[in-house]
């Protein structure tokens, strides 16, 4: 990949996990784009998606998500602590390599385009891609968000979008496109629930109000953890880093006489910027990213094997680390999910390998199809790795939401079923793609050469495995679920796909 762009839009819906997950899929329909991370918050009531790779792929996929959520989000409805002018409020595009800010400003212009062309979602340019300086600043853009938004941009031309018409789309509203570096967003949780202290903390450390340059920053209320949050947007982690942030945020709250909580960073950040604030807290003298381990040992892989070239123990160790922490997801829905993956990879490459085989002529055009079958379903339950890390996610979030009142208990009892239902849903997808890809395997079997059987008895294994730790998942999660007519549909398919994977089938092929 010569060129590599990333894209993080913001999505206004962080509650519903079905409706994150369309959106997601439908980014993940252009090929060449991959999808590093989605993270969503009930309280912002916003997900914000992190995709990377070749500019114009990135352009189709984001074009492509603004359509989905448009589809999905209703802004009339949707409230959240987080400001909003839009379904997908807003889209930046960041260089990443072989790419210039420049280039990014060409891709933000054509994606605007695009989106008013197909969804009729006017469209406001931000960032380096503004097309006036007061439009450079976002916040200025979102003034008065969509209910303000929509009635002033009727009467003063200065509100007028740079693309469509002088209206916003009846439900999606508007979204702003742009180009910019790199941002880190950054929330830092204040041990009080009083906003006036975070909101006051915010304009006091925000560029725009004489504070920290590169920093733009809003006091949020979290209602659900009974917290204020000063929410910040890093545009220049190099300039104004992340340590000089987090101590300048905790001097101000002692001063009001509160504490921190806690911090988090929202999407992706740069391994530099978790660099310096080590080097600063440590204090360590002459300190050298070439110290850093991982950084090492990639540019001697890169040197040693040529670029492309890959350390298998790498690869994996990132996920097996990830699934090691003491945290619940992911889990063992997720594991179910890469198990399944890797039966469907295995798979391809029997099929692929057994098509060049002059021995298996007659059967090339069949293992050619073959082989095209396994790699989507190796793509959809790799992505059933996140989709079921998400659902859990959501009945986490769910079970934090306030009950004081009677409606609050209420609307909280609705969303942990909503979240329990998504989490069946998840590892019932993971456990019938891994069925299929199990009986595929079957077939496959009299058409591949002898020397690779094991090959396809271990994707079977791997594929029977998915779908019994699936259908584990499913079983677990059906006993908080309240509705029985969902339970008993969920429990006969169950049954239905572990026969389909029974212990004798995977034997008798041995």
């Amino acid at each position: 990949m010569k060129q590599l762009v990333e894209c993080v839009p913001n999505f206004s819906e962080g509650r519903d996990a079905a409706k994150v997950d369309a959106i997601v899929a439908a980014i993940r329909e252009v090929s060449g784009v991959f999808v590093l991370g989605c993270e969503s918050d009930a309280d912002h009531n916003r997900s914000v998606i992190t995709l990377a790779g070749e500019p114009d792929a990135v352009a189709e996929a984001a074009v492509r998500g603004v359509g989905k959520a448009a589809e999905l989000i209703d802004l009339t409805r949707q409230t959240g602590a987080h400001p909003r002018i839009g379904a997908t409020d807003v889209v930046p595009f960041i260089p990443v390599r072989g790419v210039t800010i420049e280039d990014c400003v060409a891709l933000a212009k054509k994606a605007g385009r695009e989106i008013w062309a197909r969804y009729r979602i006017p469209v406001y340019f931000y960032e380096a891609a503004a097309q006036r300086p007061e439009r450079t600043n976002l916040e200025n853009i979102r003034k008065g968000q969509f209910e303000g938004l929509r009635e002033e941009v009727l009467r003063n031309p200065e509100r007028a979008p740079d693309v469509g018409e002088r209206s916003l789309h009846p439900t999606a509203g508007a979204t702003v496109v742009g180009a910019r570096k790199f941002l880190i967003a950054y929330n830092i949780n204040l041990n009080t629930p009083d906003l006036a202290i975070a909101k006051q903390i915010a304009k006091t450390i925000r560029f725009s109000s004489g504070g920290l340059p590169f920093v733009k920053a809003m006091g949020v209320d979290l209602r659900a953890r009974n917290l204020a949050q000063v929410s910040m947007n890093l545009t220049d982690f190099e300039q104004t880093p992340i340590h000089l942030v987090f101590e300048t945020v905790k001097r101000e709250a002692a001063r009001h006489g509160v504490g921190i909580v806690g911090s988090e960073i929202v999407g992706l950040i740069p391994r530099r910027a978790i660099e310096m604030t080590a080097e600063s807290y440590l204090q360590i003298e002459n300190f050298s990213p070439a110290q850093v381990f991982e950084n090492c040992l990639e540019d001697s892989l890169g040197s040693a094997a040529g670029e492309g070239a890959a350390d298998l123990v790498a690869l994996a160790q990132p996920f097996l680390d990830v699934v090691a922490r003491a945290t619940p997801a992911p889990g063992g829905g997720s594991v179910a999910a890469l198990a399944g993956a890797l039966g469907a990879s295995l798979g391809q490459m029997v099929a692929g390998l057994s098509r060049k085989k002059k021995s298996l002529a007659a059967h090339a055009a069949t293992l050619g199809e073959t082989a095209e079958k396994f790699r989507a379903a190796s793509q959809d339950l790799a992505e059933g790795i996140d989709r079921d890390a998400a659902a859990y996610e959501l009945v986490l979030t769910a079970n934090k939401l306030p009950r004081e009142t009677v409606e609050e208990q209420r609307r909280r009892d609705l969303a942990i079923q909503q979240a329990f239902q998504a989490a069946v849903e998840a590892p019932l997808e993971v456990a019938r793609k891994a069925a299929e890809v199990f009986e595929i395997l079957g077939q496959l079997q009299s058409m591949s050469a002898p020397s690779m059987l094991s090959d396809v008895r271990v994707g079977r294994m791997m594929a029977a495995t998915a779908v019994r730790g699936a259908l584990e998942n499913v079983a677990t999660n059906l006993e908080s679920i309240a509705d029985p007519g969902f339970v008993s549909r969920a429990r006969s398919e169950a049954r239905s796909l572990a026969s389909r994977i029974a212990e004798s089938s995977v034997t008798a092929s041995r």
